[in-house]
């Protein structure tokens, strides 16, 4: 009688010892999936190589700006033209000249894009932005651009010191 009780609990016992064997071995197998998995995510993308070139400048000489390189942009005016060939352009292009009040002190500067308005019978800022250099003088350009607003419009630039420079008044019927 011990022999069949031994013969049945070492059967048992192999059963479950493969049992274990399998589920050990199912999830071993799960685990190196999952970590080839995760430093498949992680692995570096291939390199590539940019090659940069640069050309040292002293800072003692300044840059040369070329002056008036523009027929349309004069000091004390502004000038401002379609960007686009088209009756109903959406951009602008804005120009002028600006020379520094004093040597050495450089230009900052603003545009602004105002839009008469017939309900007050007053120019509005439509758009403003901000810009400055330090040199003698420079011609400046700026191009706003009207979507879907038509009306009558003109460009201003105010720089530091000086009064504000103004366009002629323009219309954009788009």
């Amino acid at each position: 009688m011990s022999t069949t009780r031994s013969r049945a609990a070492l059967a048992g016992g192999t059963a479950n010892a493969a049992r274990l064997f399998v589920a050990a071995l199912a999830f071993t197998s799960a685990y190196v999936g999952l970590s080839a998995y995760g430093n498949a995510r992680s692995a570096a993308a291939p390199v590539q190589t940019v090659t940069l070139s640069a050309r040292e400048m002293p800072i003692a000489r300044p840059l040369k700006v070329p002056t008036s390189t523009s027929t349309s942009a004069r000091a004390g005016a502004v000038a401002v033209t379609a960007a686009g060939a088209d009756r109903c352009a959406t951009s602008y292009v804005a120009r002028s000249l600006l020379a520094e009040a004093a040597p050495g002190q450089g230009v900052i500067y603003r545009w602004r894009l105002s839009r008469w308005s017939p309900a007050t019978r007053t120019w509005r800022t439509f758009l403003a932005e901000h810009g400055g250099f330090a040199a003698s003088e420079r011609e400046i350009e700026w191009r706003p651009r009207i979507s879907g607003n038509p009306g009558w419009y003109r460009v201003e630039v105010l720089a530091e010191g000086a009064g504000a420079v103004r366009s002629e008044r323009f219309q954009v019927s788009c």
